[in-house]
């Protein structure tokens, strides 16, 4: 199994997401080649968490040009995950 640090990339930080916040949920963006099992892991490794459920959807890239140049960015993976109730992710609060 890999480290908790290499499969999570970043927190997802959008209006959409701080409105799931409200039900408990949190969005990460991860390692396209993570399952749910790893991501659960991560996240109860990382921020000291029960979680509840995981949610995962693939996102593809976008066309972006440069001029006459065109270009596609990255396909990524996002997981939204629902921690127990009482749990709370600190990084998140404040935002």
């Amino acid at each position: 199994m890999r480290r908790p640090q290499d499969v999570v990339i970043r927190p997802v930080v959008s209006e959409k997401s701080m409105g799931l916040m409200e039900e408990n949920k949190y969005t990460f963006i991860v390692d396209p080649k993570a399952n749910k099992l790893e991501i659960k892991y991560a996240i109860q490794e990382l921020f000291k968490v029960k979680v509840d459920k995981v949610y995962t959807l693939k996102v593809r890239g976008k066309k972006r040009r440069q001029g006459r140049f065109e270009g596609y960015q990255p396909d990524r993976k996002k997981a939204i995950v629902q921690l127990k109730a009482g749990d709370k992710i600190e990084i998140f609060e404040g935002l």
